[in-house]
This record gives structure tokens, C-alpha cells and sequence, in this order.
């Protein structure tokens, strides 16, 4: 995809859906003597988020197969429309955008693994963070330059902004 083409497909974004693990967090799971799981984020993707939302209407949701509440939890924080625990993410991702009426080709997805290659391909603008799987960075429209986990979504909301200005 061209520089152009790139530049068109933000300015015409109506809905962002981010996978959480991989994309939020650096893949990794930190497990305490009691069993319970915690993960890395990156602040700067919280910033990224709240400059996005105060600068644009585009719908922002995270769509996760993880059922721990981590992920609820992180998205509360950050103002997140979620849905975790979701085992088909493509009839998911489907039913969201009937509900929004959104244009799928108005939507971007955020995914770094198998099971979110086939949502990538849905959509109008697949994107992947830099450390993906190579089944997702070979569908992806858009490689980020940084890791999940590591400001990939801050990246992505810059990318957003500095094209809208």
C-alpha cells in the first residue's frame, strides 16, 4: 500500500478494533504464587487513546479472545468499548459493525496472531504491530514500527492525528 493510499485509509476511519495481547501488551503474562495473572501496557498507549478520542469521533473497541479480567479492567481505565472472552472474533467483529453501522472498509483492525488474520482481511485497513506473526504481517496493510505493548497504539494514533491536522 502506498504512503497515499496509507494517508486516505486513516483520514476515512470510522472504527478502530484492537486485539488486546500482543497489541496492549508485550504478549507476555507475569503469573503470582496465587495463580493470578497480570500484563505489561505502555502508558503511552493510554495517552494515544485519549488524544484520539478528544480529537475524532472514530469508534475505538478492543475484541479479545482472553477471558481474564485484565482486559476488562485496562479498557475501563481507558474509556475502551470491550468485549473479551470472544472465541469467533469475525462474527463478532461482523455483528459490531452492523450494530455501529459502520462500512467495514471504514474500520481498521489491530491484530498481531493467527486468530486475527482472518478479521484483518475483513476489514478496510489491517494493521499489525512491528513484533506480529508473520501470518498477520502478511495481511496487515500497515507495519508499526514499534512492538505491542511497547507504544504500537500510540504510534497508530499518531499516525492518526498527524494525517487529520
Amino acid at each position: 500500500m502506498t504512503d497515499n493510499m496509507i494517508a486516505n485509509k486513516l483520514n476515512g476511519l470510522k472504527m478502530i478494533v484492537f486485539d488486546f495481547d500482543g497489541v496492549f501488551t508485550d504478549n507476555k503474562v507475569y503469573l503470582s504464587e496465587e495463580g493470578i495473572e497480570s500484563v505489561r501496557c505502555d502508558r503511552s498507549d493510554g495517552m494515544g487513546i485519549e488524544m484520539l478520542r478528544k480529537s475524532s469521533d472514530i469508534a475505538l473497541v478492543v475484541l479479545s479472545k482472553e477471558k481474564n479480567m485484565v482486559v476488562q479492567k485496562r479498557c475501563d481505565k481507558l474509556k475502551l468499548e470491550c468485549y473479551h472472552s470472544v472465541e469467533d472474533k469475525p462474527t463478532a467483529l461482523k455483528k459490531l459493525v452492523e450494530k455501529k453501522s459502520i462500512d467495514i472498509e471504514q474500520v481498521a483492525y489491530v491484530g498481531n496472531d493467527l486468530n486475527d488474520v482472518e478479521c484483518m482481511q475483513m476489514v478496510g485497513f489491517a494493521v499489525c504491530p512491528k513484533d506480529a506473526y508473520s501470518c498477520a504481517a502478511e495481511v496487515a496493510d500497515l507495519i508499526l514500527s514499534r512492538n505491542g505493548g511497547d507504544g504500537a497504539v500510540r504510534e497508530l494514533c499518531d499516525l492518526i492525528l498527524d494525517e487529520r491536522m
